[in-house]
């Protein structure tokens, strides 16, 4: 995926968001997965900006689970495909990362990619139900950068 390396804990979270996905017994790999990912794995700065802007973590997995609803029948296999919104996220993530001068996708990227890219179900939950914006995730996120 372009010259951009995820971080170790964002191939973290990306191999959390599979697992979820096949508890849910879904036969796909969508944003409420990646969103449910970095939440699982518990750290990093995405967490962080969530913690830090007030968004119950709890919450936020409980109103995915409502959303969603288990599927029917156990995933056939560990390779369970992304749909082309987790893609899209994926594509922003790296874009976000490129365009702050980043050589690697972290955590704080892949957030902005769920928010940037709107539709899907992660972006849906954390706008209108936790109240996040790109706005105040990008600004926290620099924020808490700059602290480092």
């Amino acid at each position: 995926m372009n010259a951009y390396m995820f971080t170790d804990r964002v191939r973290m979270v990306l191999q959390k968001a599979r697992e979820e996905a096949a508890r849910l017994n879904h036969e796909y790999v969508g944003t409420e997965h990646l969103l449910l990912g970095l939440i699982s794995e518990g750290k990093g700065v995405a967490v962080t900006v969530l913690t830090n802007l007030g968004v119950d973590l709890k919450d936020v997995r409980q109103k995915i689970e409502e959303i969603v609803k288990v599927g029917k029948n156990a995933p056939m296999g560990p390779d369970l495909p992304y749909t082309s919104r987790a893609k899209k996220v994926l594509e922003l993530a790296m874009n976000e990362a490129h365009k702050l001068g980043h050589s690697t996708v972290g955590t704080e990227h892949l957030l902005v990619g769920l928010l940037r890219e709107e539709k899907g179900i992660a972006a849906q939950v954390l706008t209108h139900h936790a109240g996040v914006t790109l706005e105040n995730a990008r600004t926290e996120t620099a924020r808490l950068m700059r602290r480092e």
